[in-house]
């Protein structure tokens, strides 16, 4: 176990593992279930499943917050494990065979698929060693043999399922880092973090597509709007503009208020091009849903408009010797905002920067129509400007 856990095995390979080695040293184990609480956006946990006939489908089932599912609450509520939790015992067993009380409803499912011993155990963590709800493991075993498990199972079970819960505590930390460094770095620049890029001025020149967009009419829907749907609208044209950018390779770097810096980074400038103009068609018919629905639904409606540029930009660890931010920085980030400010003045949603057109494909340059030559705020040379003939496909 401890070498599986400094090899980084996940936690359906450890529980396996685990499983399969106490089978095999005579403990009759049936069936196995590992509980873990999550740092994450959408989970709040997950639980790993094992079963000596390999009849198990879902190895890893990823749970949401219980407090918005009220039949979850109840069934948490009704569990062995909260008894645990509330009670402070370590550990809770029931002989389904001898024990015909079913005190948890749980236990009656076991005795109908013909198990006849049940453990329930709860590895605690100390306070300093929690990280939001993650402050234990829980586990279950059961046996479907004649005599259940005896008092020698009973105590290796004790003995043994600490240096699980400690394997599968290191596994799910690592896992909640990257789900950390991901989701408030981004995808890409998250996982150069993770991998050591941590140093203050480490950077790399890259050439890439620059996505600059923000929701048009914000500030006077939130001086209209009441307090409390704010954030609502916020997340809901969030969803459909970084779904989008991610589903077609790019990497959402900054959300600044209302407004959204992403990139798109290929071999073939190209190819970073059409993947942008992909994601700004997908993004639309997302926002056209969302808005028909919101109308629908009396809540505030608006629209996005678009900044796309290409150029050399710096990637990598900008700011202070304690507070890093890993972005992309150069003339061409500023340019891709000021494009997108000039949205309003063109009557556009959406406008792309003449290296843009240079570099697009063929067929997508064939969709670009002119906008016309603007002058931009800290560029010193009025700049060409695209827009799309929405009429072409």
């Amino acid at each position: 176990m401890i070498e599986a856990g400094l090899a980084g095995a996940g936690e359906p390979d450890l529980l396996k593992g685990f499983c399969d080695r106490l089978a095999v040293a005579g403990l009759p184990l049936s069936r196995a279930a590992v509980i873990i609480d999550t740092l994450h956006p959408v989970y709040e946990g997950r639980v790993f499943r094992w079963r000596h006939d390999q009849l198990e489908a879902r190895l890893v089932h990823e749970y949401g917050r219980t407090e918005d599912d009220a039949a979850m609450a109840d069934s948490w509520r009704r569990s062995p494990f909260y008894h645990l939790l509330q009670t402070g015992d370590a550990m809770l067993r029931r002989h389904l065979l001898r024990d015909r009380v079913d005190d948890f409803p749980v236990l009656g499912e076991f005795r109908a698929e013909r198990q006849t011993d049940y453990v329930a155990m709860i590895q605690r963590f100390a306070s300093e060693g929690a990280i939001g709800e993650m402050d234990c493991v829980y586990s279950s075993w059961t046996t479907e043999h004649q005599d259940g498990f005896d008092e020698r199972h009973i105590a290796v079970l004790a003995e043994l399922v600490p240096a699980l819960a400690l394997a599968i505590k290191c596994t799910s930390l690592g896992r909640i880092a990257e789900t950390l460094v991901e989701t408030y770095l981004g995808r890409d620049a998250g996982r150069r973090v993770l991998s050591g890029r941590i140093a203050r001025g480490v950077a790399d020149r890259i050439e890439a597509v620059l996505w600059y967009s923000d929701l048009r009419g914000f500030t006077r829907i939130t001086d209209a709007a009441p307090p409390e749907q704010v954030i609502p609208l916020l997340n809901d044209y969030a969803e459909a503009i970084i779904s989008s950018v991610h589903e077609h390779g790019g990497d959402v770097l900054k959300l600044i208020g209302d407004g959204t810096l992403a990139i798109f980074a290929a071999a073939d400038p190209g190819e970073a091009c059409h993947a942008a103009l992909a994601a700004e068609a997908l993004a639309r018919q997302r926002i056209d849903a969302l808005n028909a629905r919101r109308a629908a639904e009396n809540m505030p409606i608006t629209e996005v408009y678009l900044g796309l540029h290409i150029g050399a930009v710096f990637y990598g660890n900008v700011g202070s010797r304690d507070r890093l931010d890993f972005t992309v920085v150069g003339p061409a980030v500023n340019e891709v905002s000021r494009i997108a400010a000039m949205c309003r003045s063109a009557e556009a949603d959406i406008l792309m920067s003449s290296a843009f057109a240079a570099a697009a494909r063929a067929a997508d340059r064939a969709r670009l129509v002119s906008a016309g030559r603007y002058a931009l705020r800290g560029v010193a040379a009025p700049q060409h400007l695209y827009t799309l003939d929405r009429g072409v496909s």
